[in-house]
C-alpha cells in the first residue's frame, strides 16, 4: 500500500501549526519560504484537501490539518524516542543482553555474576531467554539470542566460541544406596536402575556419552526439568540422576547425597560461550563473557584449560 505521508510531511505541518506560518517555519525547518510552500502544495495535492486557511497574517489548521497534527505529535514524538532508543543500543556502554544456557541448572550461575555486571555497565539490561534453553544454538542463529552457552560442540561457520571452563558430570544417589560406596561406576551399573534426567535421553550429554556407545539402558528414565525436584527425588531412594558436582556441592557438604563418578577418569563437559560470527564488537559482551568464566569455574569445581 502506497504511503501520501512522510516523516518530512508531519515535521513541516507542525512546524507551520507553531510557528503560525510560513516563513517562519521555513526558518525553522532550514528550508526557503517557497521550498516549504511548495512541499506544502503538493502535500495537500496529495492528500486531497487543504491543511491550512491563511487568516490575515497567521495561517490556521482546517480540521483535516488539526487532525493530521494530533496523530504528528504522537508519531513524531515516538520516532524521537526509538532513535534515542537506537543510538543508545548502537553506543558501547548500553544496550540488551539477550541470553540462553543449554542446561537449565546453569542459570545458578548468572545471579551471582549480576552485581558485578551491573556496576560496570549499568545501562545494560540482562534477559535470560529461557525458552531457548534446549534449542539456543539454534535461537542465536535467528537473532533471539546475543550469548549461547553450551557444551555442545559447535562446528558451524556462523558461531565464535569463547572457552569457559569445565565440569563434572557425576551420579548422584542417596547415601544409602549399594552404588554409593563405588569409587567409580561403568555403564552396566544403570541397566537396573531408574535414572531421572532434567532432559530427555536424546540431548543429555551423561546418556549419549556414556550409556549408548555402550549399548545399555536404564531400567526407567523419567524427566523432570527441576533439579530441585531431581534432589529430593534421589533423596527419597525414588531413583538415582546423573548431574554436575557443583550443582549438588550443598547436598553433599549436608551428607543427604553421595555422588559416584562416570568411569574411571570421570566424565567432564567443556562449556563454551558462543556468538554470531557476524556480530559487531561489543565491549560490555566481551567483559560479561569474561566475569561468567571467572564467576562460573570455581563453582564447577575446574578452571577452563585443566586437563580432565
Amino acid at each position: 500500500m502506497h504511503m501520501n505521508l512522510e516523516v518530512r510531511h508531519l515535521r513541516l505541518v507542525t512546524a507551520i501549526a507553531e510557528e503560525g506560518g510560513v516563513t517562519r517555519a521555513s526558518r525553522k525547518l532550514f528550508l526557503t519560504q517557497s521550498a516549504l510552500s511548495h512541499q506544502l502544495a503538493a502535500l495537500e495535492e496529495r492528500l486531497g484537501t487543504r491543511l491550512f486557511l491563511r487568516l490575515g497574517r497567521r495561517m490556521a489548521p482546517t480540521p483535516a490539518g488539526q487532525r493530521l497534527l494530533q496523530s504528528a505529535g504522537k508519531l513524531l514524538e515516538d520516532l524521537r524516542r526509538t532513535e534515542e532508543a537506537v543510538t543508545r543500543l548502537g553506543s558501547d556502554r548500553s544496550g540488551v543482553l539477550r541470553l540462553a544456557t543449554e542446561c537449565y541448572t546453569c542459570y545458578h550461575w548468572v545471579p551471582p555474576l549480576l552485581r558485578a555486571f551491573a556496576r560496570k555497565w549499568p545501562a545494560v539490561e540482562l534477559r535470560i531467554i529461557a525458552d531457548a534453553t534446549r534449542r539456543p544454538l539454534d535461537a542465536l542463529a535467528e537473532g533471539r539470542l546475543d550469548l549461547a552457552i553450551v557444551s555442545t560442540p559447535v562446528r558451524d561457520r556462523r558461531f565464535t566460541v569463547a572457552p569457559l571452563f569445565a565440569d563434572e558430570l557425576v551420579a548422584v544417589v542417596a547415601p544409602d544406596h549399594p552404588l554409593a560406596v563405588r569409587p567409580w561406576l561403568r555403564p552396566s551399573d544403570f541397566a537396573t536402575e531408574d535414572l531421572i534426567l532434567y532432559t530427555t535421553p536424546e540431548e543429555s550429554t551423561a546418556f549419549q556419552k556414556l550409556l549408548v556407545p555402550a549399548g545399555v539402558a536404564p531400567r526407567q528414565v523419567s524427566e523432570i526439568q527441576l533439579t530441585e525436584a531431581i534432589v529430593e527425588m534421589v533423596k527419597a531412594s525414588l531413583g538415582i540422576s546423573i548431574l554436575a558436582r557443583w550443582s549438588v556441592a550443598p547436598q553433599l557438604a549436608a551428607g543427604t547425597l553421595r555422588v559416584v563418578r562416570l568411569g574411571r577418569h570421570g566424565l567432564w563437559r567443556k562449556w563454551m560461550a558462543a556468538r554470531l560470527r557476524s556480530s559487531p564488537p561489543c565491549a560490555w559482551l566481551d567483559d560479561f563473557v569474561r566475569l561468567l568464566a571467572r564467576a562460573a569455574a570455581p563453582a564447577a569445581g575446574r578452571a577452563a584449560g585443566r586437563s580432565s
